[in-house]
């Protein structure tokens, strides 16, 4: 069988890449902020209560774990940059949709496919950009793409305060539609990575060696095995915490610290930016003082701020406390690519990182639905405090078991 041939990359594609890359995130991250304010309008709409809206929370990070595993392993056996023009397609038309829905379960279900795109387009993106960038300031870059997807949450609140008050939620699912014309753009101008190519493109036919999975190979071999699950209980707790935070935090400062809607979304572009800075820093950190160090700063100072938010608040400093919280709360996130794509070999990258991240999102899935339970039987800080809890841990197993710089992206092992 003849080698499937693709254009040579030059020198400069890695910074076109980072460029979609970047873009990427920003939607992927404004689509995931869209539910999270508009959830009052249409928990008010549909008549739910607030472990219905908790449950669209749930629903949305079921979808991105599946689409994360499948995601994953679709990477290794499709390329990096199909798989990202994919599921920008996938969540953009059916996040579109939302609008057009009437009911607590047509958005469930429309939410859920469409969160396939959503957590399949993060780990092919990491991916992709771990094996485009050297490893000298790999975090660095992958830190600063990281804060795409911030900078997509800052989007989607300034969307949200200009379109929801005058315009309604539905208006504010429709705009999803604009990043196809991104995704078609990107399949012609991003190849794939080299190391990608090499160990897969160029591999013998399996007529003359037997294929194993990607799966098999990380089970069958010890060393890969345990990395796969550590990383998928700190992912589990990581994501347990962030987006339990995310999908509620809007809804905390409006209904029990009494912020107004536009108030409130001024609130959070400060935590936004904030964090933002602590992603881009992050990777500048991780690069010089180690992954480990750095991820279990970032985690653990989270663990230790959200109770302060919750029981120490007040008008005066919510915005200081909100501002040193997002930067924490970034850190993670800004070594997590990295540090993870560094643990496994370039053969099962893709099925590994997909495997493992998702696996964790599928328990951090019960997170939001966790929160409205506690907050129709006490309130959402107190759930805020079982969130700080779960980032304890995340930052302790690293700390403790998850070795970095284990293998090089840039080279096929």
């Amino acid at each position: 069988m003849a080698v499937t041939q693709i254009k040579a990359i030059s020198p400069n594609t890695w910074k076109i890449a980072f460029f979609f890359a970047f873009l990427a995130l920003l939607v992927d991250g404004a689509d995931l902020m869209l539910l999270s304010y508009s959830l009052n309008s249409i928990k008010a709409e549909f008549g739910l209560t607030s472990v219905e809206a908790g449950m669209l929370g749930s629903f949305t990070l079921a979808g991105m774990a599946i689409g994360g595993i499948f995601g994953g392993w679709a990477c290794d056996k499709f390329g990096r940059v199909r798989i990202v023009v994919v599921s920008i397609l996938t969540f953009s038309i059916l996040t579109c949709g939302l609008g057009f829905t009437h009911s607590f379960m047509e958005f469930g279900v429309l939410r859920f496919f469409a969160s396939l795109g959503l957590g399949s387009l993060y780990i092919a993106c990491n991916t992709l950009m771990a094996e485009y960038v050297p490893t000298k300031y790999r975090t660095t870059v992958l830190g600063t793409l990281q804060a795409g997807w911030t900078v997509g949450y800052i989007v989607a609140t300034l969307l949200a305060g200009w379109l929801i008050p005058d315009h309604g939620w539905r208006m504010l699912f429709y705009v999803a539609a604009l990043p196809i014309i991104m995704a078609i753009l990107m399949h012609f101008m991003v190849p794939e990575p080299e190391a990608w190519k090499n160990a897969h493109l160029n591999k013998p036919t399996e007529t003359t060696v037997k294929k194993e999975s990607a799966f098999k190979l990380i089970f069958q071999d010890k060393r890969n095995r345990n990395m796969f699950i550590l990383w998928a209980l700190t992912a589990g707790f990581l994501q347990f915490g962030y987006y339990g935070v995310n999908n509620w935090m809007p809804s905390y400062l409006e209904s029990e610290l009494g912020m107004k809607f536009k108030e409130m979304t001024a609130y959070m572009v400060g935590t936004y930016t904030a964090m933002i800075l602590g992603k881009i820093l992050a990777g500048y950190m991780a690069d010089k003082l180690g992954r480990r160090f750095t991820y279990a700063f970032g985690a653990i100072g989270t663990a230790i701020f959200l109770p302060l938010i919750v029981f120490y608040n007040s008008p005066e400093n919510i915005l200081y406390l909100l501002v040193i919280f997002g930067f924490l709360y970034g850190v993670p996130y800004g070594v997590n690519a990295t540090y993870m794509t560094e643990s496994f070999p370039t053969s099962i990258r893709g099925t590994a990182i997909g495997g493992a991240y998702n696996i964790g999102r599928l328990g951090a899935a019960v997170a939001p639905a966790t929160i409205g339970f506690l907050a129709s039987g006490g309130s959402i800080g107190l759930g805020f405090v079982v969130m700080g809890a779960a980032y304890l841990i995340c930052g302790v197993i690293p700390a403790l078991f998850i070795k970095e710089k284990m293998y090089d992206p840039q080279k096929s092992d």
